[in-house]
């Protein structure tokens, strides 16, 4: 089984990913943030770099799923292949922080690549406000990330909820997540509750 957390930066995927885990005993994958070696270039010059970082993530994201399917194990995935296709790379482009030629390329290979894919069996999105967003970033004081822009993140989130709104591809579970902290176990456990009402059908 195959379960995917998706969500803006600060939204709380890489803490939740940790807690699914142990909880249910799946195998976590996590996103690629201290092996990355276009994140410290990227936030210093997006439109420099918008491309590389965007083409690491599609090459790392898709070894990554095709490791889970071959697995044969319970999984919880840090993020998904889609919202990099979905998201971020149109949000750069859009912005004027990716050229369209480099964006064509990434969107042809990204197209040549969903062939090959395999919707997670249970898409977990975890809807968070700008504030929290910003609170939850500060909260973990990665270098690398306190030079993100408002209007960036603002972006991502309107990139977000539309696309899933439009999202279709398996189950779906969306957390409201300005109210809720992860580490507190009765949180967690609505969570928890949630989930397993999704994956026996019962909602």
């Amino acid at each position: 089984m195959h379960i995917a957390i998706a969500g803006n930066i600060g939204s709380g995927k890489t803490t939740l990913t940790r807690l699914l885990a142990k909880h249910f005993g799946w195998t976590p994958h996590f996103e690629e943030v201290d092996h990355n070696p276009y994140l410290d270039s990227f936030y210093e010059d997006m439109q420099r770099w918008s491309f590389n970082i965007q083409i690491f993530f599609l090459n790392s994201r898709f070894r990554q799923v095709i490791e889970i399917r071959n697995s044969g194990k319970d999984v919880v995935q840090d993020r998904t292949i889609y919202e990099d296709a979905m998201i971020f790379a149109p949000n750069l482009y859009s912005m004027g922080l990716m050229e369209s030629r480099d964006y064509e390329n990434y969107r042809s290979l990204f197209e040549l690549m969903s062939k090959f894919l395999q919707p997670p069996d249970l898409l977990i999105y975890l809807r968070a406000s700008v504030p929290t967003l910003i609170r939850q970033i500060a909260k973990r004081n990665r270098d690398f990330e306190q030079s993100i822009r408002l209007d960036y993140l603002s972006n991502l989130n309107d990139r977000y909820e539309e696309w899933i709104n439009g999202y279709k591809e398996g189950k779906l579970l969306i957390i409201e997540s300005d109210n809720l902290e992860l580490d507190n176990p009765e949180d967690l456990g609505i969570i928890v509750e949630k989930i397993e009402a999704k994956l026996n059908g019962l909602f």
